[in-house]
């Protein structure tokens, strides 16, 4: 018997990307002044890959966004200027120290560039008048982030109240919003921290370096492996040691540790995740360990 029927089947990458990709286009489509807030990691640069596909061959129809903390790795930021300059996309750099200088966000010597990040994004937003921005935050990274709906709302004063949510039955998304609100879309909403790795060698995405395997001087702290810059010093009783180490997340030197890998390959990184048992954040990012509900508290906040 013959058929006249092909069954065709996506790949659950193609799946992810055809969701991703839809939600940009809707996003564009739906808010008068979108902006895609870019870090240079590796979540921002799938997310901005996913939307290059999403418009080409035109150009991005919207501008990207960088909060820049003034501790963020080197190769992070020749990175990102790589992708840029390639896209010819437009970037605005909403850096940390002018907030502080500009009276912003209030330097009390104590609070981590990390939160100081609240404040100078939402100080960026307002005076732009982005009225959407893109993130690239996974339901699989932390509790928090679960409980995230891919149009995420925030108040006029830059707050995210999770039990207000709005439902997103047959993914029809809610974009209304008054003067002054704004949305947070999280395109990579279903994506996991695997999918991403295999989407990254899919596409053969250029990704900074420190996500691979490489020596370098590091300082055990609160069990993390930090390493050595100007806002990392030995304190007490801690050593410099050498290691062979890779980043799992990349952000503010002073809170972003590392793991001990010889994952030198998109393919061995691959392997090696698909056994870890922590999250990435879980795993190296101080601000995430001070308490149960570190990342929920900032969230609400403002924070990415």
């Amino acid at each position: 018997m013959t058929t006249t029927h092909a069954d065709y089947q996506l790949s659950q990458l193609d799946q992810l990307e055809a969701e991703s990709i839809h939600i940009f286009r809707e996003v564009a489509a739906e808010f008068e002044k979108p902006v895609l807030m870019f870090s240079g990691g590796k979540d921002s640069i799938v997310m901005l890959r996913l939307a290059e596909k999403a418009f080409y061959p035109a150009k991005l129809p919207f501008p990207l966004l960088q909060v820049d903390t003034g501790l963020d790795f080197d190769e992070v930021l020749s990175t990102r200027d790589n992708w840029v300059d390639r896209l010819g996309a437009r970037i605005h750099i909403a850096s940390v120290d002018d907030a502080i200088a500009n009276g912003v966000v209030i330097d009390d010597g104590k609070t981590s560039r990390n939160r100081h990040q609240i404040g100078t994004l939402l100080n960026a937003i307002e005076e732009n008048g982005f009225t959407a921005a893109f993130g690239g935050g996974r339901r699989d990274e932390e509790k928090a982030r679960a409980k995230e709906r891919v149009y995420s709302h925030r108040d006029e004063f830059g707050q995210w109240d999770p039990k207000m949510q709005r439902p997103e039955l047959w993914s029809l998304y809610n974009g209304r919003i008054h003067a002054g609100e704004h949305m947070r879309i999280f395109p990579l909403s279903n994506w996991t921290e695997l999918d991403i790795w295999h989407y990254i060698d899919r596409e053969q995405i250029e990704i900074p370096s420190i996500y691979f395997a490489h020596e370098r001087q590091v300082i055990l702290r609160d069990g993390m492996w930090l390493s050595l810059s100007d806002a990392v010093q030995p304190v007490g009783n801690e050593k410099v040691e050498t290691k062979m180490v890779r980043f799992r997340t990349v952000g503010d030197k002073s809170q972003t540790g590392c793991v001990e890998s010889t994952a030198s390959t998109t393919a061995e990184i691959i392997d090696e995740i698909a056994i870890a048992r922590v999250t990435e954040r879980g795993a190296t990012r101080g601000d995430d360990r001070f308490s149960e509900a570190a990342m929920e508290d900032r969230k609400k906040e403002g924070y990415f």
